[in-house]
């Protein structure tokens, strides 16, 4: 009754031991001890626990030394001992009472240990074998009874539920810490802002799961997924990234690397694979709703086949799972940001083509919003007071040009920011330097403007007016000159006969004022057709000096008997196609309005020189007054003249001339006097237009 109650205690406190969660190891030496303590007569117990290998190893037991070895240091490999394997295939217990005359027991350890009687027990629950226990002794049997055996089962049960609380509660722990790493792994990707720091936490998670750093990512081009999009390398892994890439292209040259990686895409399903140019490779997919974007690779370069447990590859699995969506937004936002800056792109190439084609524009151009305010300005546009465009930008137009705040300007500048429409005005100048063209459109933000100088068009309709008025004149006179000059022939012939009649001798004085007049007339007549004449004859290479020189006895007569001085100021110039009457002409008609312009005393100049390697000019300059622009507008049309006898057509004959001569004639004038330059171009092609 003592021995009972003695066991029961043992129990107890053995049950109560299990349940102060205690370590494993010892909670087992309380098993082994109460076991010595019920069974005496045995020298040593041990608690054997299995291996990865399939071989249980001593975990706890009592003496720690038998003999001189450690009872940890035992093992029992179940391929040599039938009597280990026995008990783990039947799960019961096993008492040899002699073990000479049994050999299921491994004979080395028996022989070693000089074991004479053995109890090997299953430590199993609900058919879960945890391990073995070994009782034993040494010089004698233990003689066993069958209560004592039952027992030892007893206690053998209590370690059995040790180790199964100790297996439930490490699942426990571990499922806490699985759930605890997949809480981490979220919160640090919700941090992730971009695709490498997405990649970087889910391999550092992996690598913590794994004990294993050799990690890349095989990511696919979105659009193609057969296609190797990039590769993501982890930073803390043994290799470096020059060695990842060489083996890399290894594998895809000489080794069905991608096809494996294929095979993973379509079965979508985690694997481990033995492969070059690494030992082995677990192949995991980065996927989202069935979508493969890549794949995770952990490398196995040692080759050793690591046995990754269930638990581990499915937390692995649950680390991928959990980037894929972070990973999924991310390359969506990478695609999308590519794209914005692709059309950013796109959109600054063109607004640049579009300030380039408006800033090779040559004449002004800005742009008003509808406050008036300017929002572009190209590099041609005046400023005034030297104002560079940052000055003007965002001001208002009527600060900036206040002087035209009452003109047309501001007028169709409000009608076509109000009415919506665009207007074409002219605004008159005074120089012949500019004379501005304005065109203004709307647009949706305010008016754009174009400020278009047209001078040289207004010069070109002045010479066309010019031209058009000399050829209308020729007209007339080739259609009026011989109708006129028939009667005024007999007209004059008429007046010589009555003339000779003596007795009309009285009337002489009228007949020579009447036949002087006529002459005159006709005198006008042949400057009419002078004028009117465009075609050119009797061309010849001549020398403008000679010209010149020819006529100047009388330019000089001319001169002095106008009491005012002549200079002349020929160089050495080359020989021109010129008609000598003509330009005879031309040099009187010029030299003598000069000398109408001046005073007595003043000087008149005539030169030649050559301006250019195309151009030959004559100039016959005055120190007159000068010539008022109301006057300079109307210079050469015919009938035209300020002198009391004059007949307007001077000038005009020398416009003519000029124009037979494909030359062109310019005039520089001022307070100091007034010059007359004929331009005469060796290359009748390069002629400008005036």
């Amino acid at each position: 009754m003592l021995g009972e109650q003695t066991r029961y205690s043992r129990l107890a406190n053995i049950t109560k031991i299990i349940n102060t969660k205690l370590e494993l190891r010892e909670v087992l030496q309380h098993v082994t001890a109460a076991i010595s303590e019920e069974i005496v007569q045995c020298s040593s117990v041990g608690i054997f626990l299995p291996q990865g290998d399939g071989t249980f190893k001593a975990y706890a037991g009592k003496p720690e030394v038998i003999n001189g070895n450690l009872l940890t240091d035992q093992v029992i490999d179940p391929k040599t001992d039938l009597l280990a394997r026995e008990v783990i295939e039947t799960k019961k217990t096993v008492y040899i009472p002699d073990t000479a005359k049994d050999q299921r027991p491994d004979r080395n350890p028996v022989n070693v240990l000089e074991i004479k009687s053995l109890l090997a027990l299953p430590i199993s629950f609900e058919q879960e074998l945890f391990g073995m226990v070994f009782l034993f002794d040494y010089a004698k049997p233990m003689d066993l009874s069958v209560s004592e055996i039952q027992s030892v089962e007893a206690y053998v049960n209590m370690a059995a539920v040790a180790i199964q609380n100790a297996k439930n509660l490490a699942q426990k722990e571990n499922l806490i810490a699985e759930k605890q790493l997949l809480l981490d792994v979220t919160s640090d990707l919700s941090m992730c802002s971009s695709l490498q720091e997405c990649i970087d936490k889910c391999f550092f998670y992996i690598g913590k799961v794994l004990d294993n750093n050799d990690i890349v990512a095989h990511l696919l081009e979105p659009m193609e997924k057969k296609v190797f999009h990039g590769t993501k390398l982890n930073k803390d892994s043994t290799l470096t990234e020059a060695e990842w890439n060489a083996a890399l292209d290894e594998a895809k040259t000489r080794h069905p690397y991608e096809a494996i990686i294929q095979h993973v895409v379509q079965t979508k399903e985690i694997s481990y694979v033995q492969s070059q140019p690494f030992k082995g490779s677990l192949m995991v997919p980065l996927a989202l709703m069935g979508e493969v974007m890549g794949i995770i690779m952990v490398a196995d370069l040692a080759g050793n086949a690591p046995d990754y447990s269930e638990s581990q590859i499915q937390l692995v699995q649950s680390i991928v799972d959990a980037t894929a969506p972070t990973f999924s937004n991310l390359l969506y936002m990478d695609q999308l940001e590519n794209r914005v800056e692709q059309r950013t792109s796109e959109l600054a190439l063109a607004n640049e083509r579009v300030t380039s084609v408006i800033e090779s524009i040559t004449d002004g151009f800005f742009a008003l919003n509808k406050e008036w305010e300017f929002i572009y300005i190209n590099k041609h546009q005046y400023l005034p007071k030297r104002k560079s465009i940052e000055d003007v930008l965002g001001k208002n137009i009527w600060d900036i040009f206040p002087e035209y705040a009452d003109t047309i300007m501001y007028k169709e500048f409000n009608r076509a920011m109000t009415e919506r429409v665009p207007v074409h005005f002219e605004i008159p100048s005074v120089t012949e330097t500019y004379w501005p063209e304005i065109v203004v459109y709307p647009f949706d933000e305010g008016i754009c403007c174009l400020f278009k100088n047209i001078a040289e068009k207004k010069k070109y309709e002045k010479e066309f007016r010019r031209l058009s008025n000399l050829d209308l004149i020729g007209q007339m006179a080739a259609g009026i000159s011989h109708e006129i000059r028939n009667p005024m022939t007999t007209i004059r012939g008429f007046l010589q006969l009555l003339k000779q009649e003596n007795q009309l001798d009285k009337h002489d004085v009228y007949f020579d004022v009447m036949i002087e007049e006529l002459d005159r007339a006709n005198s006008i007549i042949t400057e009419f057709l002078s004028v009117g004449n465009t075609r050119t004859s009797d061309l010849e290479m001549l020398d403008l000096n000679s010209i010149i020189h020819d006529i100047s006895p009388l330019i000089k007569i001319d001169t002095f008997g106008q009491n005012k001085l002549i200079e002349f100021d020929t160089q050495d110039i080359p020989e021109l196609l010129l008609n000598r009457n003509e330009i005879r002409q031309l040099i009187i008609n010029l030299y003598r309005n000069a000398l109408d312009a001046m005073d007595e005393g003043k000087v008149l100049t005539i030169c030649t020189y050559k301006e250019d390697e195309n151009c030959v000019v004559l100039g016959v300059q005055d120190e007159g007054e000068g010539i008022q622009p109301e006057v300079l507008e109307k210079l050469g049309t015919p009938f035209y003249t300020t002198k009391d006898n004059g007949t307007g057509l001077g000038l005009g004959i020398c416009y003519a001339i000029a124009a037979r001569h494909n030359a062109k004639i310019e005039i520089q004038t001022g307070p100091e006097g007034t010059t007359f330059l004929t331009k005469f171009y060796l290359n009748n092609e390069e002629q400008p237009i005036s």
